[in-house]
């Protein structure tokens, strides 16, 4: 089992390769191993896609779960794994720099701060505190003795603020502030990642998940695009698959899900089911 520090080099130095890398993003500990199993290079944790496990929403998960949920996942695969820890459960500086102390003490090669505030009526912070917030977390991210890589996201396009020169003036200020990384979700057009790619000098972050904004790998780093996440789309399709299997049993009382979903099961596979 690599260390720590091993699974953080790793992860900062798959930001520097040539091409971009994917990383999975697991939903629980038995996700995780599929995805690394599969061949994924590093993994990210999902905020959705855990807080759908609880029967949440996005923004319901306290810090103490989210910090369960990551140790799980560690524990579960060799693979660098990176952490989405929304806007650090709180609001202040501080709070954002304890999660992100919290996130290396759990075992973590990385994690995102986002600059949304989790409230409807006023959905993002106000831009000096948010790049307070950010400059927090970099001190704390940078403070440890492994290579911890923390990612900023701006959040404009998802929470009802899709100004390009203002998501851009973002993330140019977080990466001012110390994020190692930067991210924005929803870019609308493969016009807007060039040019968020070509206003930073640091790794950029595209999430995948979007219907509509979800382009492929090659355009993405023909862009200059450096990692790509798949956020909650895995965790959708899964329950996606859940819904239709269940359709089948209630509406056709056949199961034909089960040869389709699983072709090459024996009867190994469950042993103890």
């Amino acid at each position: 089992m690599p260390t720590q520090r091993e699974k953080a080099e790793r992860f900062r130095a798959l930001h520097e390769g040539r091409e971009p890398f994917i990383v999975g993003n697991p939903f629980d500990a038995g996700s995780a191993k599929i995805l690394a199993a599969m061949g994924f290079p590093a993994l990210a944790t999902t905020s959705g896609g855990f807080a759908g496990t609880l029967g949440r929403r996005d923004g319901e998960v306290t810090r103490d779960e989210a910090l369960a949920h990551v140790r799980a996942v560690v524990e579960a695969v060799d693979l660098p794994v990176s952490a989405d820890f929304e806007n650090g459960f709180g609001h202040e500086p501080a709070d954002a720099a304890r999660t992100v102390e919290l996130a290396i003490a759990a075992g973590l090669a990385g994690c995102s701060i986002e600059d949304a505030t989790l409230d409807p009526d006023d959905p993002i912070y106000e831009m000096d505190k948010a790049a307070a917030r950010m400059a927090a977390s970099a001190a704390a991210a940078h403070a440890a003795d492994i290579p911890f890589v923390l990612t900023g996201r701006a959040e404009g396009f998802i929470r009802g603020r899709p100004d390009l020169d203002e998501v851009i003036a973002r993330l140019r200020a977080y990466e001012a502030a110390g994020a190692d990384v930067l991210m924005a979700p929803a870019l609308p057009d493969m016009a807007a990642v060039e040019r968020v790619c070509a206003s930073l000098t640091r790794p950029f972050s595209f999430m995948v998940g979007v219907p509509g904004r979800s382009f492929p790998v090659k355009e993405l780093a023909a862009a200059g695009v450096r990692r790509i996440s798949v956020a909650t789309s895995l965790y959708r399709t899964a329950m996606g698959s859940v819904e239709a299997a269940a359709r089948e049993i209630l509406d056709e009382g056949t199961f034909t899900y089960v040869d389709k979903a699983m072709p090459s099961a024996t009867l190994a596979d469950y042993m103890g089911s």
